[in-house]
């Protein structure tokens, strides 16, 4: 009988201690509120998979959890409406038109020439004129958890923004030590796709920041999913595989950083991406990427007794009573998962004629036709 109460009480307090390290988890981060500024830095239709990487990366951060009014999208032109796309107000990220990123309800707060090195830094900074609308605005604190994509042409230390200027790593770097030294953030991750991206996060030097990049010093950063009906490629290998790896999170997923390292390895990124956490304070294999991706919930605590019986009746009564008149009509998108359309085969396309086919044959006819009959039976074929 003693040996089954020894057992008995340790099992209890390995689950109590469980539930402790659950909770002491949760609540390990220290932010309230979660922000994501996501912003393509590249014009012009040869640089469609710019777009497409921050909208995939947009469509991943709304489905966890982060609202819209939560994220700062910049686009530096818009592929949907370009006269070149033949699918208008569509943007792919997947081979055969499988997956539209542009989605129904995408809400872009800054495009075209609006997109500059000045307005993305007064955007981090909050340096922005009192007659900035909301939507335009970083409203972040010392409680939020910041995820910041960029996505453009780049080399040593430097990133393009649409051909005409660039921001050097330096200027990054004192951006984000304004930002924390007036409060603007709890954590922060950095993440850029572009060539020699790792440049870009060396001379950072604020505390809990976090950065990724999809190569090295030297290294480019290579596209991915060609598409011949676009006539473009659709998206660069670094993030293709980062929406992949998102795809199979969810808000309640245990996946931490550690994991997100491994997103893209060499064998298919063929660069080297590359990861700094040397100023995060904490060990990245207990941060969630969840912590960054998706969005906490407002719990408010209260000591007061609250009856939510009569609540609930009448709110029954009320339901019954007006009968059907409550429901309404959903409607669903008719696309597939992404992870059923990365992993499925291409579709057989109809066969058709290779260009000039139809012009050599014409040719070689005629050709045999003179050599068989000559030039003066050539009136019998007009």
């Amino acid at each position: 009988m003693l040996i089954l109460m020894t057992l008995f009480s340790s099992c209890l307090f390995v689950s109590s201690s469980n539930i402790e390290d659950n909770v002491g988890n949760f609540f390990s981060s220290g932010h309230t509120n979660n922000w994501a500024v996501l912003v393509c830095t590249s014009r012009f239709w040869f640089n469609y998979r710019h777009v497409a990487n921050t909208l995939s990366v947009y469509r991943s951060v709304k489905r966890l959890g982060i609202p819209d009014s939560h994220i700062v999208l910049m686009l530096a032109d818009d592929m949907a409406c370009n006269h070149r796309n033949p699918k208008p107000a569509t943007v792919f990220s997947h081979k055969n038109m499988e997956l539209n990123v542009y989605g129904d309800d995408v809400e872009v707060d800054y495009r075209g020439y609006e997109v500059t090195v000045e307005n993305f830094l007064r955007v981090l900074t909050g340096r922005l004129p009192p007659s900035t609308p909301r939507s335009k605005r970083l409203l972040s604190d010392d409680r939020s958890n910041i995820l910041i994509y960029l996505t453009g042409h780049g080399g040593n230390g430097f990133l393009k923004f649409q051909d005409s200027e660039e921001i050097s790593n330096v200027e990054l770097a004192d951006a984000f030590q304004q930002m924390w030294q007036k409060r603007r953030y709890n954590e922060l991750l950095f993440i850029i796709d572009t060539c020699q991206g790792a440049s870009m996060y060396e001379r950072f030097y604020s505390p809990n920041l976090m950065a990724l990049a999809s190569s090295q010093v030297g290294e480019d950063s290579l596209s991915h999913q060609p598409d011949l009906a676009i006539g473009v490629h659709l998206m660069d290998r670094y993030t293709f595989y980062l929406l992949e790896f998102l795809e199979d999170i969810h808000p309640a997923s245990k996946t931490n950083m550690n994991d997100l390292f491994k997103v893209c390895p060499k064998s298919h990124c063929v660069s080297t991406p590359g990861h700094r956490t040397d100023l995060f304070l904490r060990d990245p294999g207990s941060v969630l990427v969840t912590d960054f991706f998706g969005s906490v919930r407002k719990v408010e605590i209260t000591m007061e007794t609250i009856n939510l019986t009569s609540p609930i009746m009448q709110t029954e009564e009320k339901s019954a009573a007006y009968g059907d008149l409550q429901k309404e009509t959903y409607s669903f998108s008719d696309q597939l998962p992404v992870s059923e359309i990365i992993h499925q085969k291409p579709k057989q396309k109809d066969w058709h004629p290779p260009d000039g086919f139809i012009l050599g044959l014409w040719t070689l006819i005629l050709l045999v036709f003179f050599k068989t009959y000559g030039m003066k039976h050539l009136k019998h074929i007009f």
